[in-house]
């Protein structure tokens, strides 16, 4: 396993006298390899995904997209709910592939995406998806963290204090 430490504005001295289990942990090596870690987890969760659910957006082999479009949204875009299905896949797609090549920005874009689902589901025939919106907005949070991480995982990458690689 690789022992490297991330650093970080919030890390405190060694000599500085720890208050708490956080101020150890942020000292302790093993947070930074942890963190390295959870970034390329959520990096291949959330460049994978996107363009799983975006394909399936033109094909419907999961379910009925068009039925998850809250009757306001479709009211104001043109064309049909599958017509808009087929912008929202390629948006998708899009998205995943920038979470693979810049994720400091792509985190940020699915996490607003995300955020734009449930207000969609939140809308749409109440309460029928709200299993669903909630299930999307622990994504949503998911992303914002995968955001942070990569705030702070890239550019330790690039200046050497971590391996380009968490394995």
């Amino acid at each position: 396993m690789v022992h490297t430490h991330l650093e970080t504005s919030a890390a405190r001295p060694a000599t500085a006298p720890a208050t708490g289990g956080m101020a150890n942990a942020l000292l302790h090596p093993d947070v930074g390899a942890a963190a390295h870690q959870a970034f390329w987890l959520l990096r291949v969760t959330f460049t994978i995904a996107p363009i799983l659910f975006g394909v399936d957006k033109f094909f419907n082999w999961s379910v009925q997209w068009p039925d998850y479009l809250a009757g306001w949204i479709n009211n104001i875009i043109p064309g049909s709910g599958q017509d808009f299905m087929y912008v929202v896949g390629a948006i998708e797609i899009v998205a995943g592939l920038l979470v693979a090549v810049a994720p400091r920005i792509g985190a940020f874009v699915v996490a607003a995406w995300l955020f734009g689902i449930v207000i969609n589901l939140l809308t749409n025939d109440a309460p029928q998806y709200y299993d669903i919106a909630l299930r999307d907005f622990g994504l949503m949070l998911a992303a914002l963290t995968f955001g942070r991480l990569a705030l702070a995982v890239v550019p330790a990458r690039r200046s050497g204090a971590l391996p380009r690689r968490p394995w």
